[in-house]
């Protein structure tokens, strides 16, 4: 595994290994009075994260935070198996997403239905988080983790409703999990960022509010939850705002040549057309067709043309 990555302000970066892929979901580590982690990938991950705590000689009792973007697995569903390690922390969670981390039976049941067989070695388990260890946090709520160090939570939906983005005044940054985008790392010397369109949740519109909010805090840094940290966020939004109607309108042209396929069907035609549009870009930006970053790539597609189709889907009733 690698090692874990200072990022200054008293952030550290630990990969998480995610789907076994280096640098895909990454933690947070806020060195402070109040130990805090920020997203905890699926359970498959923990033992990375409890690695790279060991590395830079935290004990996992003193563990105080931690905190979940959202729900999605890859996110939070490792929080519950963590927290067996963390007997003093306390987890923090968007309104919309709290009975599901205590109770993660719908979890259990939507993600077997996506991954089917593969649902084991992908999440296995997935663990309850007992509701006195559940905290939510609304729009403006803040948790105080040092002295001169707040965090502020802000309510960023259009990825899922169960969103939240948190502001460190330390940085100046801001936590943004799927809100406004993927950061492929990969893509050297590009900063480049996708939307992130995955279902049941995704409104585009909804994903420009929260970037316009994001944008209205004038931030210096951006900490994504795949993978890593960019510090020109105005580049992040003028990509946002580049790829995100060319993604709906991917999905709309195959509704308009499909309309009496399945979802299935509609599925792998939006996917096509959105590795389409993408590898076009980096090619133009000299990223051979056989760069690795396509590996990451054509997982990522897949689950936003899901995504793409069944907001399509629910908009033409």
């Amino acid at each position: 595994m690698s090692q874990p990555k200072a990022l200054g302000n008293q952030i550290t970066l630990i990969d998480l290994y995610d789907l076994k892929m280096p640098e895909r979901t990454g933690s947070y580590i806020l060195h402070a009075e109040e130990l805090t982690i920020v997203e905890t990938s699926a359970s498959p991950s923990v033992p990375y994260l409890l690695e790279g705590l060991k590395n830079l000689n935290i004990d996992p009792k003193d563990v105080k935070h931690i905190i979940v973007t959202h729900i999605h697995l890859d996110h939070a569903g490792g929080v519950g198996l963590l927290l067996e390690s963390c007997p003093n922390a306390t987890v923090y969670v968007h309104p919309k997403g709290k009975r599901h981390l205590a109770d993660p039976s719908k979890l259990i049941a939507g993600a077997r239905a996506v991954y089917g067989e593969q649902f084991d070695e992908l999440f296995d388990p997935i663990v309850p988080v007992p509701e006195d260890r559940l905290i939510e946090m609304n729009e403006g709520d803040s948790l105080k983790i040092d002295e001169d160090r707040v965090l502020t939570f802000y309510d960023s939906p259009g990825h899922a409703k169960h969103h939240f983005s948190i502001h460190d005044s330390l940085s100046n940054g801001i936590f943004t999990g799927d809100t406004i985008g993927v950061y492929y790392p990969q893509a050297e010397g590009l900063n480049f960022v996708l939307p992130s369109t995955s279902p049941n949740q995704f409104d585009p519109d909804a994903m420009l509010n929260s970037l316009e909010k994001i944008e209205s805090l004038n931030v210096d840094q951006i900490y994504f939850g795949h993978y890593g940290r960019s510090r020109d966020p105005e580049h992040v939004y003028e990509q946002i705002r580049f790829w995100l109607p060319r993604f709906v309108e991917v999905g709309e042209k195959v509704f308009e040549e499909k309309p009496d396929t399945s979802f299935e069907e509609k599925s792998v035609a939006v996917t096509e057309g959105l590795k389409n549009i993408v590898t076009t870009h980096l090619v133009e930006q000299n990223i051979p067709s056989n760069h690795i970053i396509y590996n990451y790539l054509d997982l990522d597609m897949k689950v936003c043309a899901m995504g793409i189709v069944d907001y399509l889907g629910k908009k033409e009733g």
